[in-house]
């Protein structure tokens, strides 16, 4: 790898760019941690390495990364089965609708229809690389219990 990738989104143009990088990328929903008391929803993935892939290697990586969004005033699922932490769920992308500025709802959409809608005082997110996915499975590192309302 010849670099960690870490990006910071403040404005919907900055989440477009992380939703490009996390696109397709495998998610646990053990690995999907909202902390209320710190206003802060973490989520734990295996996405492909874009640049990588776009270069033309044979067989892309995958990188252990790490979505974290601060601010959060409120984290609620659909179709998400928040009492099976196993559950492998495919991240199609992230979107922001603005509200009363600077706050609004970042949702984030899976396969088959699920999806987490967080409302925020105003959009923080970063996105850092944690390292390569040596793991022979899709899916996501480690696993947590998570808080989500369903």
């Amino acid at each position: 790898m010849t670099g960690q990738r870490k990006l910071i989104a403040l404005d919907a143009d900055d989440l477009a760019v992380i939703s490009a990088h996390v696109q397709d990328a495998a998610v646990n929903v053990g690995d999907i941690i909202w902390r209320q008391s710190e206003k802060r929803l973490v989520v734990g993935m295996s996405r492909l390495d874009w640049d990588q892939a776009i270069s033309g290697e044979v067989t892309p990586r995958r990188l252990v990364s790490a979505l974290r969004f601060d601010r959060v005033l409120a984290c609620k699922s659909r179709d998400i089965d928040l009492d099976t932490p196993d559950i492998a769920l495919e991240l199609f992308g992230i979107e922001f609708h603005a509200a009363e500025p600077p706050g609004g709802s970042v949702v984030l959409i899976f396969a088959g229809g699920g999806a987490l809608r967080l409302d925020v005082e105003c959009l923080e997110c970063e996105l850092a690389d944690l390292g390569p996915d040596d793991l022979t499975s899709e899916s996501g590192a480690g696993t947590e219990a998570s808080g989500l309302d369903a």
